[in-house]
């Protein structure tokens, strides 16, 4: 497998810019959340900005066919691009992983679950689209609207891909999360 970094923008009730997490938790209907930790753009916020006239960042972001991910090589880069900065979710993350991910040790990080990311590498269809009622249900979700079960992951993108044709952000890649321990934290 794999693995992939990022730095992205906590959200939770300690919110001062962006989404009211209140309302959000209201519109979501994701009662049981402590924080939201998901690749979402609009909802945690991408904060590594590389530079695109640079020959060195390209060799660090990854595109999957045309789209830039959000998703990034090596874990210095990403430290590189965040240095100065307290709060925020360090991210690994696998695309597509093989294998049940919850079995993998990453020293320093903890595995959170699974996201289901549309095509574009910009929306999660758990946490960002108004609910998907007919596949899966907000208690299907765990406390940071992530899925906790390998099996399950792979059946919700499939159902929702099948009860949702031509709906963009439901043709999904499953992306495996753990989040560092303590940088950012």
């Amino acid at each position: 497998m794999t693995y992939l970094y990022t730095a992205r923008a906590r959200f939770d009730q300690n919110n001062t810019k962006g989404f009211s997490w209140s309302k959000y938790i209201q519109w979501s209907r994701l009662k049981q959340l402590t924080e939201l930790v998901s690749l979402d753009m609009g909802l945690n916020e991408l904060l590594v900005e590389p530079d695109r006239d640079s020959e060195e960042d390209w060799k660090e972001i990854v595109l999957e066919n045309v789209y830039e991910t959000g998703l990034f090589r090596t874990l210095e880069y990403v430290l590189r691009k965040v240095a100065g900065r307290e709060k925020f979710n360090l991210l690994a993350v696998v695309i597509e992983p093989e294998s049940d991910c919850s079995l993998i040790h990453l020293d320093g990080f903890e595995f959170l679950g699974y996201d289901l990311l549309d095509q574009y590498y910009d929306t999660s269809a758990l946490t960002n689209c108004g609910g998907f009622d007919e596949t899966f249900l907000p208690r299907d979700l765990n406390e940071v609207g992530l899925i906790d079960n390998y099996e399950k992951a792979y059946a919700i993108r499939k159902a929702l891909l099948e009860n949702n044709p031509g709906e963009d952000h439901a043709d999904t890649n499953v992306i495996a999360v753990w989040r560092h321990r303590s940088i950012g934290r």
